[in-house]
C-alpha cells in the first residue's frame, strides 16, 4: 500500500475512534446476532419464567454491549473533556434497558435494546456506505511503478520512490501510478474514479494523467510532474478526511444540546419516579415502571440519528458523481445560497480561444487567402494561432518565410504580393464592409485581426473563448431558483458584458483585478446574504475564499481546490446545479426528520404521563421512529439526476431574458 493509502486509513481510524468512542469491527454484529437469536428463543420459553429471564438479559447484554460501553466511554471523554457530566442518548437507553429488567419487564428491555442496536447498525452502515463510495478509491491506488532508467531499463519502485522528472512506463491495462505527462504513445484511460465521467479519455503526448486511473489498450511514456502527496488522488483524500468531521448547523446544534436535554431527563425522570406516589396515589412499583415507560418515550435517539444518515447519504451521492465537499456543512449554506459569482475563463468558458466568425472579400480567392494565413500561423507561437489551425484547413500546403513583426503581426510574401495578419489599429485602409463587421464582433466582446494584401484589408477573422455548452441552462436553474447570478471577470467590458448577456447572468464586474474579487463576493455577501463563489484559477483564490461556499473546477489550479469547500472534479457546471438541488433535498430531509423525531417524543412523553401506553408499546413507537429518520436519510443516495423541471423559487423575479447589469 502506498504511503498516501496509509495515511488514509490511519487518519480515518482515528477519525472514527474518536468519533463512536471505538472501532467496532464485526464481532459487535455477531454478538448482536447472537442476542437476537437468544432472544427469539426466550419467547418461546414461558413455561420457565426463571430461564426465560435470563436468556432475555443474555440477549440484551450480547446484543447491546457495544452501544452501551460506546455511551458509558463517550460520555466519560466529553465529561472529562468539558469537566463536567455530558451523557449521550446511549445512556438513557442503558438506563431504560436496567430499569425494565428491575421491574421484571426483561422481554420489553431486550426489545429496547435489540432495536436501539439494530438503529445503530443501520447509522453504522449509512456512514460506512459513505466512505466507501468516497474511498473505494484507496483500495484501487497502485502501489509500484515502471521507472525507465537512463539506459532505457525498466525498474519496479514502489510509487512512494517517485520524484517530479522521473520518466514511467504504463501498460497497457495497467494503472497510472502517478500524475504526470504523457511523452509517447497513444492510448484511452478510464478517469471515473477521479472525474466521475464513465467515458474513456483519449490521450496523446502532451496531456495530463492521473493517478489510480486505469490505462486502456495502449502502452505509454510518461513523465512525473507532481510528488505522490501532491496528486490529484491526494487531493481527493484530504478532501474526505474534512469532510468527516464537519457538521450541518442542525447536526451542530443536536450534538451541543444533546447532553443537556439528556441530564434533564434524567433529573425529570428521577423526579417523576420519587414525587408520583405521593401526588397520584400510584404505588412505588407502579411509579417507577410509569418513570421507565416516560424515559423511553422522552430519549432523543431519533432526533440523535436525524442529520447523520442525511448528510453521509447526501455526501456519497454527490462523491459518486464526482462533487466532493469538505463537510456536510457547506453543503447545508450551499443549499440556502442567495447570490452565487462565476468566474468566467475556465469556469463558465472553456478556456480555449476559438474562431467564430471570418469574412474573406469578394475581390480575393477565399481558398487562396486561407492557404496562406494556415502557412502563417504555422510559424507563430501565438494563442490564435492555435485556433487558426484547429479552424481552418488547407486545401494546398504552401512553404512561406514569414517574418514575425513586432506590433504589426505576421509578414510574408508569396507571389510577389506583400500579405500580413495583425490588428486592425496596425492597418489603414479598410472598406466599410470590413469596418461594419469588426464593430459587430468587436461589440459581441471577440477579438479582431485583419488580413492585408499589399496594405489592403481583405479578410478578417474573430475570436473568442466560447461559454461551455451547459452554462447557458445551469445560470437558468439558479435564476430560476431565485438566485442573484453575477460574472467576475479581468477582461474588458465588453467581453464580460457580451458572455453575461448570451448566458443571462444578472450583473457584470469586469476588468477586475485578482485583489478586488474578495472585495466583491463581500459586497454581494452584504447585498444579498449567502453567497458562492465559482472559479478555477489562482486569482480566484481570495473570493473562494472569502465566499460563504466556494466552489473549485476540479481541473483548476491547485490553489483554488485548496482553499474551495465544494469541488467539481470534472469540468462539468451541470453538476453544479445538480449538487445545488441534492444540498436541497438534504436540507428537507434532515427538517423531515428533526419535525418528525420531536412529534414523536412529544406524542410519547404525552401518553405516558397519563398512562395511555406500556412500555412495549413505547419502546416500538420509540426506535420504530429511529429506523423511519435513519431510512428516510437512506434514501439520498438513490442515483438522481437534474429535474427537468424549476425548483421552487425563493423570490418573485422575471426571468425573461434582459441586459446585464455592469458593475464598476
Amino acid at each position: 500500500m502506498s504511503n498516501t493509502s496509509q495515511d488514509y486509513h490511519q487518519n480515518n481510524q482515528a477519525v472514527s475512534e474518536s468519533t463512536h468512542g471505538h472501532n467496532h469491527g464485526k464481532l459487535p454484529l455477531v454478538l448482536y446476532f447472537v442476542g437476537l437469536i437468544l432472544a427469539i428463543v426466550a419467547f418461546f420459553m414461558g413455561d420457565s419464567p426463571i430461564l426465560q429471564n435470563i436468556f432475555f438479559t443474555s440477549a440484551t447484554l450480547t446484543a447491546g454491549y457495544h452501544v452501551i460501553i460506546e455511551g458509558v466511554i463517550d460520555t466519560y471523554n466529553q465529561s472529562k473533556t468539558a469537566g463536567k457530566f455530558l451523557p449521550n442518548s446511549h445512556i438513557l437507553m442503558g438506563l431504560a434497558a436496567i430499569g425494565a429488567s428491575l421491574i421484571g419487564q426483561f422481554w420489553e428491555g431486550t426489545l429496547l435494546i435489540l432495536i436501539f442496536a439494530g438503529a445503530h447498525f443501520l447509522e453504522d452502515y449509512a456512514e460506512g456506505k459513505s466512505k466507501r463510495e468516497i474511498t473505494k478509491l484507496v483500495e484501487m491506488n497502485p502501489t509500484q511503478a515502471r521507472r525507465l532508467t537512463e539506459s532505457g531499463d525498466v525498474e519496479i519502485v514502489d510509487v512512494s520512490d517517485l520524484k517530479v522528472g522521473d520518466q514511467v512506463q504504463v501498460l497497457n491495462g495497467d494503472q497510472v501510478p502517478i500524475d504526470g505527462r504523457v511523452l509517447s504513445g497513444q492510448t484511452t484511460i478510464d478517469e471515473s474514479s477521479i472525474s466521475g465521467e464513465s467515458m474513456p479519455v483519449e490521450k496523446n503526448t502532451g496531456d495530463s494523467v492521473y493517478a489510480s486511473t486505469i490505462n486502456g489498450t495502449g502502452t505509454f511514456k510518461m513523465e512525473v510532474t507532481k510528488a505522490n502527496k501532491d496528486t490529484v488522488f491526494s487531493k481527493i483524500l484530504q478532501l474526505v478526511e474534512q469532510n468527516q468531521d464537519n457538521r450541518t448547523k442542525a447536526g451542530h446544534m443536536i450534538s451541543k444540546y444533546e447532553p443537556r436535554y439528556v441530564n434533564l431527563v434524567i433529573i425529570a425522570i428521577g423526579l417523576f419516579i420519587l414525587f408520583t406516589p405521593f401526588i397520584s396515589g400510584l404505588t412505588w412499583s407502579e411509579s417507577f415502571y410509569r418513570g421507565i415507560v416516560l424515559l423511553v418515550a422522552a430519549s432523543p435517539c431519533a432526533l440523535a440519528a436525524a442529520t447523520v444518515s442525511v448528510t453521509l447519504s447526501a455526501t456519497s451521492n454527490l462523491a459518486k458523481r464526482g462533487i466532493l465537499s469538505k463537510g456536510s456543512a457547506y453543503l447545508s449554506q450551499f443549499a440556502n445560497i442567495d447570490s452565487i459569482s462565476f468566474d468566467k475563463t475556465g469556469t463558465l468558458t472553456k478556456g480555449e480561444i476559438q474562431v467564430t466568425d471570418y469574412h474573406i472579400s469578394d475581390q480575393v480567392d477565399e481558398s487562396y487567402i486561407i492557404d496562406l494565413v494556415i502557412a502563417l500561423e504555422r510559424e507563430s507561437n501565438h494563442p490564435l494561432a492555435d485556433a487558426i489551425l484547429n479552424y481552418f484547413t488547407a486545401s494546398e500546403d504552401l512553404t512561406i518565410e514569414v517574418d514575425n513583426q513586432i506590433g504589426q503581426g505576421l509578414a510574408a510574401t508569396h507571389q510577389s504580393k506583400h500579405y500580413r495578419i495583425g490588428k486592425p489599429t496596425s492597418f489603414n485602409q479598410t472598406d466599410k464592409t470590413i469596418e461594419n463587421l469588426h464593430e459587430s464582433w468587436a461589440s459581441e466582446g471577440k477579438t479582431v485581426v485583419y488580413i492585408g494584401e499589399d496594405d489592403q484589408v481583405v479578410g478578417l477573422i474573430a475570436f473568442m473563448d466560447t461559454p461551455r455548452d451547459n452554462a447557458k441552462n445551469v445560470i437558468k436553474y439558479f435564476k430560476d431558483s431565485g438566485i442573484h447570478t453575477n460574472l467576475i471577470t479581468g477582461d474588458a467590458q465588453l467581453t464580460g458584458e457580451a458572455i453575461a448577456s448570451e448566458l443571462g447572468i444578472d450583473s457584470v464586474y469586469a476588468n477586475v483585478m485578482p485583489e478586488d474579487k474578495a472585495t466583491i463576493i463581500k459586497e454581494q455577501k452584504d447585498k444579498y446574504g449567502t453567497t458562492a463563489m465559482v472559479g478555477d484559477g489562482v486569482n480566484d483564490a481570495p473570493a473562494l475564499v472569502n465566499a460563504d461556499v466556494g466552489v473549485a473546477m476540479g481541473q483548476g489550479t491547485d490553489v483554488a481546490v485548496d482553499v474551495a469547500d465544494l469541488v467539481l472534479m470534472q469540468n462539468d457546471l451541470e453538476k453544479l446545479a445538480l449538487s445545488h438541488q441534492t444540498t436541497q433535498k438534504m436540507n428537507r430531509v434532515i427538517w423531515q426528520n428533526i419535525i418528525f423525531s420531536l412529534c414523536v417524543v412529544i406524542f410519547l412523553v404525552a401518553v405516558s404521563l397519563f398512562g395511555l401506553t406500556d412500555m412495549t408499546l413505547s419502546v416500538i413507537i420509540h426506535e420504530g421512529s429511529t429506523l423511519v429518520v435513519i431510512l428516510n436519510g437512506l434514501r439520498l443516495l438513490r442515483r438522481v439526476d437534474l429535474d427537468s423541471a424549476p425548483p421552487k423559487q425563493k423570490k418573485h423575479r422575471s426571468n425573461h431574458q434582459q441586459k446585464p447589469t455592469t458593475q464598476s
